[in-house]
């Protein structure tokens, strides 16, 4: 099946399904025609998906029956609960849900269901994000090679072993918080400094979005990047210095031990 045949649909429509449609619309992986969402609140589904131009349904049954790909996107809590009695054949099953695993889905959906558990970050609604995909599925090698090509245009796959899904959910998924309280503190000491906020902002969102690229462009070690910055006695070295004084790299390790509970 293409992309333009593709029927998309999300049963709830948070911030990580909305971040996902926006994305897939604004980058013309799917048009909004081909999207569907459903939600408790209804009403309140009807005003969100009208931003996009997408279908609000009153059910999952519903979505269900008019889409191909369903995409849980639920509390895990909730997930037993929203998918007992709906009929999965010859749907492909994404799962957002954190901590909902292959096998939990195995004891969860109607038998042979095809389905992958994912953990994708909200920086896919601007093209940039970052979807964490367990190893272990039981889509065919078409279904995958289709979610990676639909959304591999928003998103950086990245596959790894189960019992890796936690801290690569971390990274991907709690650090976007961590890097834009980072941009806040650069664009402070900008303005403490006499730059205009908005001028301080771009410059230190660009910094960040420049390097991260270079990083991922020429998979030069970051070490080696920074050290090029790093002239002999010069100003930015003196920077560094301040950083490490203050533990930047470790209070980094610290915010990601903190999650992973150690």
């Amino acid at each position: 099946m293409s992309d333009s045949q593709l029927k998309i649909g999300f049963i709830g429509y948070g911030n990580m399904a909305s971040a996902m449609a926006k994305g897939l619309v604004d980058f013309d992986c799917a048009e909004a025609t081909q999207i569907f969402a459903c939600a408790k609140d209804y009403d309140k589904l009807v005003r969100n998906c009208a931003l996009l131009g997408i279908h609000p349904c009153k059910s999952a049954q519903e979505l269900v029956e008019k889409v191909d790909m369903v995409i849980i996107a639920v509390k895990p809590y909730l997930v037993s609960e929203v998918v007992k009695g709906l009929d999965f054949s010859g749907k492909i099953v994404i799962s957002v849900a954190v901590n909902v695993r292959f096998e939990d889905y195995e004891e969860i959906l109607p038998a042979f269901t095809h389905h992958l558990s994912i953990l994708p970050n909200t920086p896919v609604s601007v093209g940039e994000g970052i979807f964490i995909c367990e190893g272990k599925h039981s889509l065919s090698k078409e279904e995958w090679n289709q979610f990676k090509y639909l959304f591999g245009k928003i998103a950086l796959i990245q596959t790894v072993d189960t019992k890796q899904m936690s801290i690569a959910g971390t990274i991907a998924g709690c650090t976007p918080a961590y890097a834009a309280m980072y941009l806040e503190a650069m664009a402070d000491a900008a303005v403490k400094h006499g730059l205009p906020r908005t001028i301080a902002y771009d410059l230190s969102a660009q910094v960040m979005v420049g390097t991260g690229k270079m990083y991922l462009v020429t998979k030069t070690h970051p070490g080696a990047m920074k050290d090029a910055v790093c002239s002999p006695g010069g100003t930015t070295i003196k920077g560094v210095a301040a950083l490490e004084k203050n533990g930047f790299r470790g209070t980094i390790i610290s915010a990601i031990d903190a999650v992973e509970g150690e």
